[in-house]
């Protein structure tokens, strides 16, 4: 696997994913290899703020995995893709890099596959074009609409609909004293929903005077401001895993997608809906299609089309502990049913026999 990194969830959704799926494939006994590049942002952005205590705390919390860090100018493909039966490399990754790897898969031998697991094909196609898979054997893509793009645009000859998941090896319910309200973790982005944070949360917690936490990075000062304005603590970065403790000191938790999910990415949910409701907390949802029924709504959360509608909700969760308790149990039914990085690896392998 080549990815953007294993080691780093600063502002990098997709390493929660990846580590869930590395767990899973080596605990059925596969041999796998995960390399990600010397100076990569989401790691050296982490380094920058929390310092070596952070890789030092992941190593401790994930004592079987492990990453290599690599240069691309002396990177020796033939000999890191020797004898590999299927090679993955994420979106992030430079285009010469992806280039280099679908040269060197022209000849016989391992099954090749990009991942896709972002918005730009849809907000930025220009981005996803620059990448040559013409080496490639198909698509891995975290939603149907994605899926669809690459076909309908020859991006790639073959792609198949590979969801992200929970890894319920982390995300599971734990036993704690619950402390606040609300908890909201996520990070603020470039403009993508601003408004949408000020309708769906913000103005929801002044409203209802609600205790409770924000999580996340790139929060500029003036947003800082407003998150306490609101009567809420921020809390900064917090480690994907220690997540779980964060969710079961608190009452409830919102999903909150940014626009383009909203309004051009039907069906493809932030991994923070699938790890909520793997850890049995209730959760709010602001509106997003889910075309591809992944969930029940209104049985494993509930949706607010509106920021009133949002305060109703809120409050009916917190003042009825029997819908509470209806949201978690079926929440956790439908996660452990389908949405687990167990059957991602089984879709996987399906995959994988599929192109051999």
């Amino acid at each position: 696997m080549f990815v953007h990194s294993l080691v780093s969830d600063w502002n990098h959704g997709n390493a929660h994913f990846l580590r869930g799926v590395v767990a899973e494939l080596i605990d059925r006994g596969h041999d796998v290899g995960v390399f990600e590049p010397q100076g990569g942002w989401s790691r050296s952005n982490l380094a920058r703020t929390h310092g070596d205590a952070a890789v030092t705390e992941f190593t401790q919390r994930f004592p079987q995995l492990r990453s290599t860090l690599y240069d691309a100018g002396s990177l020796e493909l033939h000999d890191v893709l020797s004898g590999a039966d299927l090679v993955i490399v994420h979106e992030w990754n430079e285009p010469e890099l992806v280039a280099l790897i679908g040269q060197h898969r022209r000849a016989p031998g391992s099954k090749l596959l990009f991942h896709d697991t972002h918005h730009r094909a849809v907000t930025r196609p220009e981005s996803i074009q620059q990448f040559d898979l013409s080496g490639y054997d198909g698509v891995l893509a975290f939603g149907k609409v994605i899926r669809d793009i690459y076909i309908a645009r020859g991006w790639s000859r073959r792609a198949w609909t590979w969801h992200e998941a929970a890894d319920t090896r982390v995300f599971h319910p734990i036993e704690a004293t619950t402390t606040a309200d609300l908890v909201w973790i996520g990070n603020w982005g470039d403009g993508e929903r601003e408004s949408e944070l000020e309708e769906y949360l913000f103005t929801p917690a002044r409203a209802l005077e609600l205790s409770g936490t924000i999580h996340g990075v790139r929060y500029p000062p003036e947003a800082v401001d407003h998150i306490k304005a609101a009567g809420l603590r921020f809390g900064g970065w917090i480690p994907n895993h220690r997540v779980p403790q964060e969710f079961a000191r608190h009452r409830l938790t919102l999903h909150i997608p940014r626009r383009p999910y909203a309004r051009s990415l039907n069906g493809v949910p932030t991994i923070r809906v699938f790890e909520a409701l793997a850890c049995g907390i209730p959760l709010i949802c602001a509106p997003w299609d889910d075309s591809e029924r992944l969930f029940r709504p209104g049985r494993d959360y509930l949706l607010a089309s509106s920021g009133a509608e949002m305060q109703q909700q809120i409050k009916a969760v917190l003042g009825d502990a029997r819908l509470a308790d209806r949201l978690v149990r079926s929440g956790l039914e439908t996660i452990r049913a389908r949405h687990t990085c167990t059957h991602r690896v089984d879709e996987l392998l399906s995959i994988y026999e599929e192109m051999s």
